[in-house]
């Protein structure tokens, strides 16, 4: 069979920046591990799956080498496929994924989502994570999906080549690391997941469900112009609003085409 995919760069407003991701739609779900072995091939972060349900659309994530229960970058990029290619001048859209329900409305400059918050809790440094990051942290938060590692600056933070084997041992799949803004930005972050099959995720939407809720209680307000500072970079505008947050960004179309399967 022959399959539309997309590759789109999402949360930067230039190509060869942000995160990439493939969209493709479907008629229906191929079989799990089908789907698996086109993430694999495509062999990018993150690739989405989009099948129409009524007026709105079921969406499925996977890396190289797992399902995913939360996609930010992917989800934006489904966003602008939907409503750029598949039903041009649409300005919203309801896609239905294992997270519960994720509205994407379009914007004057892009796209804006609604996310679940991921709260955390302050935890004692793991046994191993500061020396797989080889910094020692100043805080440490966690709940079931990440650790979130507080660093002093943003320089320090840029500076991390962590062990990602010594990663991999750890009991989260996924290790986001934060430290304050540095003058254009309220806070900047990078984000390791091996275990995942992604040693650094260039730009990550669902971290920020975790990020956003630490810096709110750190910096008293909610909303923030966030940086992910990885070697692509990529920006995020979060705003919390009760226990959701909005994620706002745009994207680029880099590529095209058809697959055959």
């Amino acid at each position: 069979m022959r399959t539309a995919i997309f590759q789109i760069d999402a949360f930067t407003t230039r190509r060869f920046a942000g995160n990439p991701a493939a969209v493709m739609p479907m008629d229906v779900y191929l079989e799990d591990a089908q789907l698996q072995a086109i993430a694999a091939e495509n062999n990018l972060a993150e690739t989405a799956f989009l099948v129409p349900e009524g007026g709105d659309y079921r969406l499925r994530w996977f890396t190289p080498t797992t399902e995913v229960p939360l996609c930010g970058h992917a989800t934006l990029a489904s966003a602008a496929v939907v409503m750029e290619r598949l039903e041009p001048g649409r300005e919203a859209v309801v896609f239905h994924s294992a997270s519960g329900p994720l509205t994407v409305k379009r914007t004057a400059t892009g796209y804006v989502m609604d996310f679940p918050v991921r709260p955390s809790e302050p935890v004692s440094i793991p046994a191993g994570l500061a020396e797989a990051l080889g910094v020692v942290p100043v805080e440490v938060y966690a709940n079931s999906f990440n650790y979130l590692v507080v660093v002093e600056s943003s320089q320090l933070l840029r500076s991390l080549a962590p062990d990602m084997a010594a990663l991999i041992a750890m009991d989260r799949t996924g290790v986001i690391v934060t430290a304050p803004g540095d003058g254009t930005y309220d806070f900047v972050s990078r984000y390791f997941a091996p275990a995942k099959g992604i040693p650094e995720d260039p730009v990550t939407g669902a971290a920020h469900c975790m990020l956003a809720p630490y810096w709110a209680r750190r910096l008293g307000k909610t909303e923030f112009h966030a940086f992910q500072a990885s070697q692509r970079g990529g920006e995020i505008i979060c705003r919390l609003v009760r226990d959701r947050i909005e994620l706002e960004g745009n994207c680029v179309f880099y590529l095209e085409g058809h697959v055959e399967i």
